[in-house]
């Protein structure tokens, strides 16, 4: 993937879960969860922790450091990296990051809106960029795990 592509697929993503976070603001303020179907709900819902609300009492400038130290070592690896499929999933990483860091940076905590459930159980609620950072690291553990090793199934030479 070239930085081009990379970088538009990034932009698409951060485009996306702004516009689906303020949809979430505007229409589900003040509300009780919408149900959608039996398994899933649309919830306001303000994390002010990292994933799953775990640090929630760290404050958001320092989990936003935090982020944005883990954003300059992406963007290194992303010109280091010569594997389409890991680029691109470097790329959903970066840009899932950038759209929590936006939300702490205006609101002191992200917009989670996405609430599914099954059996009494319910998963934490989330959002574009989580849902992003997840498919990116499933992306980057497929392709080194994998992809590569198909490609170079004795795992000598250049990847």
């Amino acid at each position: 993937m070239r930085h081009g592509t990379g970088l538009l697929l990034a932009l698409g993503v951060l485009v996306l879960d702004q516009a689906t976070k303020w949809l979430a603001i505007e229409g589900l303020a003040d509300r009780p969860p919408l149900a959608v179907a039996p398994f899933f709900n649309l919830v306001l819902v303000w994390n002010r922790g990292v994933s799953f609300g775990m640090l929630a009492g760290s404050g958001a400038w320092a989990l936003t450091l935090v982020a944005a130290a883990i954003g300059a070592f992406l963007v290194v690896w992303l010109y280091r990296e010569s594997r389409s499929v890991t680029r691109a999933a470097l790329w959903l990483v970066l840009a899932g990051a950038v759209g929590n860091v936006i939300d702490r940076v205006r609101f002191g905590a992200v917009v989670d809106f996405l609430d599914f459930h099954a059996f009494g159980y319910h998963w934490p609620a989330f959002n574009v960029a989580d849902s992003a950072i997840v498919i990116g690291a499933g992306l980057i553990l497929l392709d080194s795990l994998v992809l590569s090793q198909r490609a170079n199934p004795l795992g000598r030479g250049e990847r």
